[in-house]
């Protein structure tokens, strides 16, 4: 993956709860993507991570004592949340929940937050006991109040002892997060996007189904992009194994048929339609119910065609809608998608070769050739978010002209 928050500042605040140690795999996850980042760490969180540990992994300065450079004439606090393009707090105490729900200034952290002026992403980390408390649900309700964005703290065993809400969130979710507010241009700002992702399957008995490989992994990756770029976006998901998409509206369907009833439900309200899941194109005629037992016959399984989804989009597209649709083939690679394009009635496909390495079934890798109207672009092996990313930012461009 490139580095998708290259030289953004980033201000990590960590506060006295034992999931502090999960900070360190966040800050090293964010300097990975190119950020700055600049950690804070209360009095009480350096009880628990030292501060050795972030310097190690972010190579800045970590930041402890509002006073701990003599020969600092600048004021460190104001130019950390001044120039900051997004703070995250995390883990973040009721104690500091606190701090800033009322402008308490009284160490380097909270005095810190009276400066900052670009969003805000709080994980709180607690026992249950106080994170239900009456006055720490007020304070969360006048930090959203002001534009702060208070994630929902994780269910699951406490240091305390109980199973109960209270957990940080995941390193790797606040992470995404963190790519939804500084990844990319927000190009789809205000627009409704609708996805579909995964491979459909057609019964043939209550055990058996006709399917294919995909795993959805691409069509997850154009919603995570889409996020990224500012849009309200809703996945349709068939049969995929992989964790929901943070900020995305999930729809589960199995079948083409389901597929189509979902997708036909949604697309109204869609400004962008992207279809990247791989639906059958034929479903048995009569699936039995119970299972089909082996014996020496042989077996004949009757299939008719399934409804052709994109082409029924493309029938009933409204004015201003942008329709993109995939394209998978093992021959004549351009010539098929370009024959797609114009018969469906696409504003954009993205066409990519089954039997080049690398861009197969179940890679995290993919190359694709992006074919609009008057443009044919072919672009190399890739992660498949750099490559969504870049499906999003041509979407973006084209709607914009």
């Amino acid at each position: 993956m490139n580095q998708l928050l290259n030289n953004k500042r980033i201000v990590l605040g960590i506060t006295g709860s034992i999931s502090a140690y999960k900070a360190a795999t966040l800050a090293s996850r964010l300097t990975q993507l190119g950020a700055l980042v600049d950690v804070i760490l209360t009095r009480n969180a350096e009880k628990l991570v030292g501060a050795a540990t972030f310097e190690g992994l972010t190579r800045r300065r970590c930041h402890v004592d509002t006073f701990a450079d003599p020969a600092d004439l600048s004021s460190s606090h104001v130019t950390l949340g001044s120039q900051a393009d997004l703070v995250i707090i995390a883990p973040c105490t009721a104690n500091m929940l606190a701090k800033i729900a009322h402008g308490i200034a009284d160490d380097k952290l909270s005095t810190t937050m009276l400066a900052v002026r670009c969003p805000i992403l709080i994980a709180p980390a607690m026992n249950v006991f106080m994170y239900e408390n009456a006055a720490t649900q007020a304070n969360i309700e006048v930090l959203k109040s002001r534009g702060m964005n208070v994630l929902e703290p994780g269910t699951g065993n406490l240091a305390c002892g109980y199973s109960a809400k209270g957990r940080m969130p995941e390193p790797e979710d606040i992470l995404e997060l963190a790519l939804h507010y500084l990844a990319i241009d927000k190009c789809l700002a205000g627009k409704r996007v609708l996805v579909t992702a995964g491979a459909t399957r057609e019964s043939i008995d209550d055990v058996r189904c006709i399917t294919n490989p995909s795993t959805g992994k691409m069509g997850y990756a154009c919603a995570r992009a889409a996020l990224m770029a500012g849009a309200e976006v809703t996945i349709i998901s068939a049969n995929c194994a992989l964790p929901p998409v943070i900020g995305a509206q999930m729809v589960s369907v199995s079948s083409a048929a389901q597929m189509k009833d979902d997708v036909c439900s949604h697309a109204p309200d869609a400004d962008i339609v992207i279809m990247a899941a791989a639906v059958s194109d034929f479903t048995p005629v009569s699936p039995k119910s119970g299972k089909i037992h082996k014996t020496d016959a042989e077996l004949t399984i009757a299939l008719k065609p399934t409804e052709d989804i994109l082409q029924t989009l493309g029938q009933n597209k409204r004015q201003g809608q942008f329709l993109c649709g995939f394209c998978m083939e093992t021959s004549d690679l351009i010539e098929r998608a370009r024959l797609k394009l114009t018969a469906k009635n696409l504003d954009m496909i993205v066409a990519n070769d089954l039997t080049v390495p690398g861009c197969g079934f179940a890679c995290d890798t993919n190359g694709v050739t992006i074919l609009t109207s008057d443009s044919t672009t072919e672009y190399e092996i890739a992660d498949k978010l750099d490559i969504a990313i870049t499906i999003i930012q041509t979407i973006g461009r084209m709607i914009s002209v």
